[in-house]
This record gives C-alpha cells, sequence and structure tokens, in this order.
C-alpha cells in the first residue's frame, strides 16, 4: 500500500512496488503484496540461518541433547543438528486481518468503487477519523473470513499458499528444513500496538486477528461457519494452527448444548482442523474481573496455546480476549 515504505517512520524498509495509486486492477496489488511478502521472508530466514549458528555454538542443550534421539549416536548437540529431525518453523500472524484487508481493497476500492484508492489511503493516515461512514461499510458490509463466504475466503487460500511456497522445503543449517506454522500465540498484540490503521476497519494500535481466528468480532455466522472457513487452508501442510472460539456459559448449560460443542469439534477435525480450543465466559465476567481483580483472582481463561489466570495479563491482551466474538448459539 506504501510502495516500501514503513507509513510510521516514513523509512523505506520494503521493496519499490509501484505507487498503489497507479494500478489498475486487484491482481495488481496482489502481486505487489506477494513481492513484498517475499522480500520479508528472505530477510526473517536469513537472520534465522545466523541465529541458529549463534545457538549452536554459544548455547549448547546438553540435557535436552540426552532426551532427544540421535544426538548421542551422531555426538552433535540438539542445537547443532544433532536431532532425527530438524525442522525449523515460521509463525504467521495476523490471518484474519491480512484477509480482511485484501477484501476490504478489492471490494470497496476495484469493484464496487465506493472509495478510491487515494481515499482509502487517507483513510488509514487519519486512522477513519473523518471517514467513519466508509468504515461502518469495511465493518459492516464487507466480505469477512469466518462466515464461510468464498469472497473472503479464497484471499485466504491465496494468501496461505504465498506463505507456504515462500518457505516450505528452504533448508536451515541443521540438516533440516523450514516449515510454516500459524499458532503464534500472544504476538499479535504486540504487532498490532505498532502498526497503524488497515484496510478491514482495525484502528491504529490495536491488535491483530490472533491464531487462524477471524478478526475480533467479524464473524457473525455463527461457529460452524467459522470453521468452515478455517477449514479452506491446507492445515495438514503446516506444523500447527491455532483456532480460538469464546461460547457464553448458557450454551454449555444443557446436555444439547454440550452434544453440539462435541460434534462441532469432531467436524473440524474432520476436516483437517489442526487445533480448537474454547473460553466459556461471557464479556461482562471479563469487564467485572478488570475493575475487581481482587474478587477474580481465580478466573482461568484460555489465552492462546495455553491458559492463564485472567488478572495476571496485561490489559491489552486482557481486552483482546474480551473483543473475541461471543458465540451465543448453533
Amino acid at each position: 500500500m506504501h510502495n516500501g515504505i514503513d507509513p510510521r517512520t516514513q523509512k523505506s524498509i520494503g521493496l519499490k512496488t509501484g505507487d498503489v495509486n497507479n494500478f489498475n486492477t486487484f491482481d495488481e496489488l496482489l502481486d505487489a503484496f506477494k513481492k513484498q511478502l517475499n522480500y520479508f521472508i528472505d530477510i526473517k530466514i536469513k537472520g534465522n540461518l545466523i541465529i541458529e549458528r549463534l545457538w549452536a555454538k554459544y548455547l549448547p542443550a546438553p540435557f535436552m541433547s540426552i532426551l532427544v534421539d540421535d544426538c548421542i549416536s551422531k555426538g552433535k548437540d540438539y542445537n547443532n543438528g544433532g536431532a532425527r529431525y530438524n525442522s525449523s518453523y515460521i509463525q504467521g500472524v495476523g490471518m484474519g486481518t491480512i484477509t480482511d484487508c485484501l477484501s476490504s481493497v478489492k471490494y470497496n476500492v476495484f469493484e464496487d468503487k465506493k472509495i478510491s484508492m487515494k481515499e482509502m489511503l487517507e483513510s488509514l493516515k487519519n486512522n477513519f477519523v473523518g471517514s467513519e461512514k466508509f468504515r461502518k461499510i469495511v465493518l459492516d458490509e464487507t466480505p469477512k473470513y469466518g462466515n464461510d463466504d468464498d469472497r473472503a475466503d479464497d484471499l485466504l487460500r491465496e494468501v496461505f499458499e504465498m506463505y507456504f511456497s515462500a518457505i516450505d522445503g528452504r533448508p536451515n543449517t541443521k540438516g533440516g528444513q523450514y516449515r510454516i506454522n500459524l499458532l503464534p500465540t500472544t504476538c499479535h498484540v504486540y504487532f498490532g500496538s505498532v502498526i497503524g490503521a488497515t484496510p478491514d476497519g482495525r484502528l491504529a494500535g490495536k491488535p491483530l486477528s490472533e491464531g487462524i481466528s477471524p478478526v475480533q468480532g467479524s464473524d457473525r455466522n455463527g461457529p460452524t461457519a467459522v470453521i468452515k472457513s478455517a477449514a479452506k487452508i491446507d492445515h495438514l501442510r503446516t506444523g500447527g494452527t491455532l483456532l480460538n472460539q469464546k461460547f457464553t456459559p448458557k450454551i454449555l448449560e444443557d446436555e444439547s448444548g454440550r452434544e453440539k460443542v462435541l460434534h462441532l469439534i469432531r467436524a473440524y477435525f474432520k476436516m483437517d482442523g489442526h487445533h480448537i480450543q474454547f473460553n466459556v465466559v461471557d464479556a461482562e465476567t471479563l469487564k467485572q474481573a478488570q475493575k475487581e481483580p481482587e474478587n477474580y483472582r481465580d478466573l482461568i481463561v484460555r489465552v492462546a496455546g495455553y491458559s492463564d489466570y485472567f488478572v495476571n495479563l496485561g490489559e491489552d491482551l486482557q481486552n483482546e480476549i474480551i473483543f473475541r466474538t461471543e458465540q451465543k448459539g448453533f
């Protein structure tokens, strides 16, 4: 969107892929995105190769090497390629956010022409101040990932394939290869804090989408639509994915509700989904816990790939969990 320039710092950090105002088709924008993606993945892997050698040389793991197969027979430390399997993983962050961003640009700028690219850039620069009407269109009327809507989910698949192709099979320094993961735990909060407003209607500084979950609040067709959208990528080609859902306690009050959740999980796994986890708590309880933490010290929530006491989490992470979509029924 900014021709390789970081709009926060005005520093040139990416490729010169052209002035987005001169793009005539969405495919030109998508091609520019792919070039930038590949460019930064190359930088990421170059850095990882250096880090791997630093670990191998200066930070051996003798106890781990005793426990992991083949390190002893090879006479090599775990960090230096002694293990039988030496895959390295690159985490993808904000899959829902990037999908909804591309969807917003595709449908609102190039297809339906509800706004020009110049106006879009101005809206982002101003954090949607003065563009509240357009932001409402983005939030409420634009195809979003998580609703079993192929208009958005086809973009999800395209981004996934770009990401996979750019990383999978590239050699590391331990005799293994790089693979992809999509379970980035909590770094979506930090990354969001240093990213300005985005075309999906997200305001500057707010968290990105977490794991492979939809953008917080954008999945409005129920939990079954979420798993159908999420299953449209090939989980089997990843080292793991992370899907979060939040249910109100009412859903699990009777046997019928519990049976539905059971079938939801089984259906997701039959579609080759990898991992799904739940918070069963309503937003009002979480908000109250923020106000009166001394009364909620035993409240445990599922954060990402782990659980924690809600009152021990930072405020930004607490808010992100509160804003996750509340599924109230099937």
